[in-house]
């Protein structure tokens, strides 16, 4: 059975954000998608602050974040995430258009999952998140943690 905790998206690109939907949409998972528009957001939604304060406790099946966001860049988010020990073992995936390799090896210093760089070419942008959604939400075994509802 599918793991059915939310995929939490951090992206504040309105058109990468509108294809990534669309993309996770077409691989009809049963996973609900979390959209935070900028970096802040991430951490209120992993830290039950804010709006989030009264959401399900529990941690997403996956946080696709993007690298260059508002108020909290991408990679101070990884940073508190991995340095938590509550929260470090959720699977991040830096979902980015930099090819920097600074950016790279960066994300890879501070824990990261995975390192995807978003395809220029629509199709290909397409069957990329599609990917890493199937991969993420059904094939992925997590380590035991505090799932949502039964």
């Amino acid at each position: 059975m599918a793991d059915l905790r939310p995929i939490l998206l951090v992206e504040d690109n309105p058109r990468d954000l509108e294809l990534t939907l669309a993309a996770l949409a077409k691989c009809q998972l049963a996973n609900k998608i979390v959209v935070a528009r900028d970096g802040a957001e991430a951490l209120d939604y992993l830290y039950l602050r804010g709006p989030h304060a009264d959401r399900v406790p529990g941690d997403p099946a996956v946080v696709l974040l993007d690298l260059k966001l508002p108020k909290v860049d991408g990679i101070e988010v990884l940073e508190q995430v991995k340095r938590d020990p509550a929260q470090r073992q959720i699977p991040v995936v830096m979902l980015t258009s930099s090819r920097e390799e600074r950016d790279l090896v960066r994300s890879y210093e501070l824990g990261v999952n995975a390192f995807v760089v978003k395809p220029v070419d629509f199709n290909a942008f397409f069957e990329a998140i599609q990917d890493l959604g199937m991969f993420w939400a059904i094939l992925n075994e997590p380590p035991p943690r505090l799932s949502y509802g039964t």
